[in-house]
């Protein structure tokens, strides 16, 4: 599959389907909250297992009980289909 960079527009446009994420610094961003660290390392270690099955790995942080994830695809400097795809799978992960 061949990725593409998304312009700011298709970009924009995909964002109002995609609950919680916005575009920041040339990124998909989203925070989470959860009740503990467990919590958290918990939804962690579940999208380890999509991002390594997809082959596409995002930048994240965390800290107790909150987890910051930055979705961008390397290859094309920028976002493409697959930050979006991945992004999707993450907001499926945390409505199960």
């Amino acid at each position: 599959m061949t990725l593409t960079k998304l312009s700011s527009n298709e970009i924009n446009s995909r964002l109002t389907e995609l609950s919680g994420w916005d575009f920041q610094d040339g990124k998909l961003h989203r925070d989470f909250k959860f009740s503990d660290f467990v919590e958290a390392f918990g939804f962690m270690s579940r999208v380890a297992l999509l991002a390594e099955a997809a082959g596409h790995h995002p930048e994240w942080f965390n800290v107790y009980n909150t987890v910051k994830i930055d979705l961008a695809t390397h290859d094309v400097n920028g976002v493409s289909q697959a930050d979006f795809d991945l992004a999707i799978k993450i907001n499926r992960i945390c409505e199960s």
